[in-house]
């Protein structure tokens, strides 16, 4: 066998060796990117079925002739601003604001469940009780899609970083997602008040 023919194979078994590396790398990639995908839209769905909630919850304070009409507005406008916000995983300062509007809709939903203890007679009604049943399951869905949408992306990354992986990762346009963060300001504990007399 002479040099040529060697030489010919060698690069035939190096090209046949990195199609393989590729193919390999590329689904994997492409896998990672879909579940990635998949998993944020549990996030989403979670989202939903809070505002779903907080929509049903609001009707009935609505009917409330003497409810405090300022906070309920407050309310409804932060619930039409997390609603617009549309997420595009590959992009972080989306997944940003979808954060920012959704945090600013839970702390205004907050203020209006305050507001809504001094009325005793809403608090009776049975779409009332249901909401306060079901909104505290809601909010431990939308704490495990996130925890597991973060771990999703963590695989996802760690795909993206890996030798040889990055080198396919780059020649394809894979690049790293933007992990779900706490709320600003979550990390230090809350200060609470025992006025006991």
């Amino acid at each position: 066998m002479n040099t040529k023919n060697l030489t010919l194979i060698i690069i035939a078994a190096l090209v046949i060796f990195l199609g393989g590396c590729g193919c390999n790398s590329y689904n994997g990639l492409v896998n990672g990117d879909q579940n990635v995908k998949k998993v944020w839209s549990d996030v989403e769905t979670n989202y939903q079925r809070r505002t779903d909630l907080y929509s049903s919850v609001i009707k009935t304070i609505q009917g409330s002739a003497n409810f405090e009409k300022s906070t309920l507005k407050e309310v409804m406008a932060a619930r039409a601003s997390a609603t617009q916000v549309k997420v595009d995983i590959n992009d972080p300062e989306t997944l940003q604001k979808f954060q920012a509007a959704q945090g600013q809709l839970q702390s205004s939903f907050g203020r209006l469940m305050a507001v809504a203890e001094a009325y005793p007679d809403l608090k009776t009604t049975k779409s009332f009780q249901d909401f306060q049943t079901q909104i505290e399951g809601t909010e431990n869905r939308i704490n495990i899609a996130r925890k597991d949408y973060n771990a999703s992306v963590q695989g996802y990354n760690l795909q993206v970083k890996r030798f040889p992986n990055n080198i396919f990762a780059g020649l394809f346009h894979f690049t790293e997602k933007a992990y779900y963060k706490s709320d600003p300001g979550s990390e230090k504990a809350p200060e609470i008040e025992f006025n006991i007399k």
